[in-house]
């Protein structure tokens, strides 16, 4: 049975892809149900290819953005993407409402898991999707790595454990 969607608190403001306080990025929201992400969002005409299509970047982002916070929040770990394919199968136009769904694909082990994630239009029609593999980290070991202030790692852990 899938639980109710709940919104995912995000205390990085300044990413590009999910920052709250970025002028220019997309500003995207996730939110969990226990067994898959998503996030609802429109594509700014600043962020667009050819005439009025979402460049391909930016769809890719997307998807990296959608595996990842699935990944984080689904397996309460931290990520780095190791590799991701993105497929593009229709069309994505700016200023369009679109959604992005997230989900595990295949836990490897404790320190791999392959994920997917797809983008949908308005009409409910799949325009792209992707997989990935992701490396999984504690807390812990992300901190070694030193590329994520230890306030943020610190925060991000707590939001593990709300429900």
């Amino acid at each position: 049975m899938i639980k109710n969607w709940k919104e995912i608190e995000n205390p990085d403001k300044h990413c590009f892809a999910c920052g709250s306080e970025n002028e220019q990025g997309l500003k995207m929201v996730f939110e969990r149900n226990g067994e898959m992400l998503r996030s609802k969002l429109v594509v700014p005409n600043h962020l667009r290819g050819w005439s009025n299509l979402v460049h391909g970047g930016v769809l890719s982002t997307i998807i990296d953005e959608t595996m990842s916070w699935s990944a984080i929040y689904l397996l309460q770990r931290f990520i780095l993407t190791k590799n991701m394919k993105v497929n593009f199968l229709k069309p994505v136009r700016v200023g369009e409402n679109i959604l992005a769904v997230g989900k595990i694909v295949e836990k490897h082990n404790n320190r791999q898991v392959t994920m997917k994630a797809e983008i949908f239009n308005e009409a409910g029609e799949l325009c792209a999707n992707g997989n990935g593999q992701f490396v999984l980290f504690t807390k812990e070991q992300f901190e070694k790595l030193q590329i994520v202030e230890n306030q943020l790692l610190d925060e991000m852990a707590e939001s593990f454990l709300k429900d």
